[in-house]
């Protein structure tokens, strides 16, 4: 429903290209059928206009071996998010305790924002598993300077999946100033960054390029840099209000990702943080430098951006640690080791359920935020997966016999080699055309019927486009073009509009969402 679909349907083709009216791509612009005849720069592939490219060749690998599918694009993030798990073990198992490190990550494991991320196609799965790794192997890089080098691998690995995971440069000198400084003396640091900086050099090489062929860089560091090219006067994902607002809706959106019990658990911890700074600030600050650190620089970075849910994830392993100190405390000061036992039981059975009820459950129960968050919005069931799995059953097997013409010559090759592929797998041509009406949302639509068009050729078009082809071209466009069925997708509960019972004589498939709720009709004709 959000930002998933735009990178996984450019995972597809790795195609810089997601049918955006408002957030047109270089990929477009210097496209021959646009540039008088000019062959596309190589550096086009390098990177994408947006975002960097690490997720769409990781997740363009696992659709290849595991199909086009929400499974294929999700489960990189379902691994990187077992990996935070055992990487938050050894972080706070080497930073505090064996204690700690189990506990961050039993909770990481269960807790919401955890499970909601690593099980979505975004970002902040490969940015929270980078950031750690980066922690990790600094932590041992402090102790044996090789590190260093593998701590540059993980800094220029996070950064080549998202800009925003740049925030752990800060975090990392600011500790080496305040308690280490002789490491900006060793060579072996300087390497490090050395090999962070040409991980990250195809962005960089394409920032150059694209500045040298248009004058400004690419979305994300024109924002940055303060240039306001035309082509991007509307920068969605950037209103994100003033910095009051900022500040007044992180509270709330706080407690809109997190469970009542996990904030109440990490605000304690920080009371008990607190209580312990005050009877002996030195040590206490010395021992949680990194993590009050990590904790100042992100909460700046997610007021810069807006505190979305998605970034609310980033800090999140961060809380758990806090709260993993907060119960190891409590631990050894409990008076009786079974009252504790059934104390952390009944946390971590509450948090098992709260997680089930916003993620796994199809649809969760109970009022929010005490049983159900806002966040399983992020990924609500609607009934987009039905439609598409019945339109996957009902092509299979199956090639168009007719297509659209395209605007692009990079869209035309996709097209026929789509065709080439479908001709070898011995698919049969089908002369049909799809057409749907209704309020889809944006995401959904370019995942399942966008991907149909661009990457498989098939001819789909809303009600409005069809009845505009045959007010311009006659009534019988459709057979001259050699159509010979076709399909409407038609959304219920929404007005209908005039000529609509030309589409909709014959019913052969009603789609219901995971609470049976009728939210598809599929009608068929010949003709």
């Amino acid at each position: 429903m959000s930002d998933e679909s735009s990178l996984a349907f450019r995972a597809v083709g790795m195609m810089d290209f997601d049918e955006s009216p408002v957030q047109t791509t270089p990929l477009e612009w210097f496209d021959p059928s646009t540039s008088s005849g000019q062959v596309q720069p190589w550096w086009l592939r390098l990177s994408f206009h947006d975002q960097p490219p690490l997720l769409f060749l990781i997740q363009n690998g696992f659709m290849k071996v595991f199909g086009e599918s929400v499974f294929g694009f999700r489960l990189p993030s379902v691994l990187l998010g077992i990996g935070a798990v055992y990487l938050l073990y050894v972080i706070g198992r080497k930073l505090f305790s064996e204690r700690v490190g189990l506990y961050a990550a039993a909770l990481y494991a269960i807790t919401l924002n955890g499970v909601y991320i690593s099980r979505t196609g975004m970002q902040e799965a490969y940015v929270i598993f980078f950031f750690l790794l980066s922690l990790y192997w600094f932590l041992k890089a402090l102790e044996n300077d090789k590190y260093f080098f593998w701590t540059g691998v993980a800094i220029g690995l996070g950064i080549l999946s998202k800009y925003t995971a740049f925030i752990i440069v800060p975090i990392l000198c600011t500790y080496l100033i305040f308690f280490r400084r002789d490491c900006f003396r060793n060579q072996k640091f300087w390497f490090g960054t050395l090999i962070a900086v040409l991980f990250f050099s195809p962005v960089l090489i394409y920032n150059w390029q694209l500045y040298k062929a248009v004058g400004y860089f690419d979305f994300q560091f024109s924002f940055i840099f303060g240039q306001h090219p035309e082509v991007w006067q509307v920068t969605p994902g950037k209103e994100i209000g003033s910095a009051l607002d900022r500040i007044r809706n992180f509270p709330f959106r706080l407690i809109a990702t997190n469970s009542w019990l996990f904030l109440s658990l990490f605000f304690a911890s920080v009371l008990t943080f607190i209580f312990r700074f005050f009877k002996d600030a030195k040590i206490v600050l010395r021992k949680y430098a990194l993590l009050l650190i990590s904790f100042v620089w992100l909460i700046a970075l997610i007021l810069k951006i807006g505190p979305s849910y998605r970034f609310l994830t980033m800090l999140t392993p961060f809380m758990i640690l806090g709260v993993g100190i907060f119960l190891a405390w409590l631990n050894t000061r409990a008076r009786y080791a079974t009252i504790f036992v059934i104390f952390l039981t009944l946390v971590f059975s509450f948090e098992i359920a709260y997680t089930w009820n916003n993620q796994i459950a199809y649809y969760p129960i109970g009022p929010q935020p005490w049983f159900s968050s806002k966040v399983r919005y992020e990924n609500y069931n609607w009934g987009y997966n039905e439609l598409n799995a019945w339109l996957e059953k009902e092509l299979e097997g199956k090639m168009p016999a007719v297509v659209f013409n395209v605007k692009y010559k990079f869209l035309e090759a996709i097209r026929d080699q789509a065709t080439q592929k479908a001709r070898e797998q011995f698919r049969q041509p089908y002369p049909a055309l799809f057409v749907y009406y209704g309020n889809f949302d944006q995401g959904p639509k370019l995942w399942i019927l966008d991907r149909l068009h661009i990457y498989h050729g098939w001819p789909i078009i809303s009600v409005k486009t069809y009845f505009e082809y045959l007010q311009q071209n006659g009534f019988d466009y459709y057979e001259r073009v050699g159509f010979q069925y076709l399909y409407f997708i038609n959304q219920t509960n929404i007005v209908s509009f005039p000529g609509m019972e030309q589409l909709t004589q014959r019913e052969i498939a009603t789609i219901a969402n995971q609470r049976g709720d009728e939210v598809f009709k599929i009608y068929f004709s010949e003709l």
